[in-house]
């Protein structure tokens, strides 16, 4: 009688852990069937990328007609593009790029007449009245 009831024991806890295993593998299926493919869900981590001269509105109001190319370099550094063809066009780009997409794309053109500076074209806004703060 003994040996029965201990083989019943065995039976039922048998049952009791392939059911419960059963029970762990269908939940283990059904969190995998959620995702589509996890490889679509891995990407490549995307760097912030500055390109180019910073130009900020502070330094382009401190830029006035007469000044001459070594002053205009000293307030906005070394310009990222210098035409041979046209010694007195400097230009100044920049670009950034942030998690791979444009985020900011600017583009200042430094126009000189005999050495000294003329005009700005491009992303230039214009400087108000009392010292260039709005």
């Amino acid at each position: 009688m003994a040996g029965a009831i201990i083989t019943r024991i065995y039976e039922i806890s048998g049952l009791i852990t392939m059911r419960l295993l059963i029970l762990f593998f269908l939940t283990l299926l059904a969190g995998c069937g959620s995702w589509s493919s996890p490889i679509d869900r891995i990407k490549p981590h995307k760097i912030d990328i500055p390109q180019g001269n910073v130009l900020t509105q502070d330094m382009l109001d401190k830029l006035k007609p007469g000044m001459t190319k070594s002053q205009v370099r000293f307030i906005l550094g070394t310009p990222l593009i210098v035409d041979p063809f046209h010694p007195h066009r400097w230009d100044y780009v920049y670009r950034l790029e942030k998690a791979g997409k444009l985020v900011e794309n600017r583009r200042v053109t430094v126009i000189f007449e005999n050495d000294l500076l003329k005009v700005l074209q491009g992303d230039v806004v214009a400087a108000t009245g009392e010292g260039g703060k709005k």
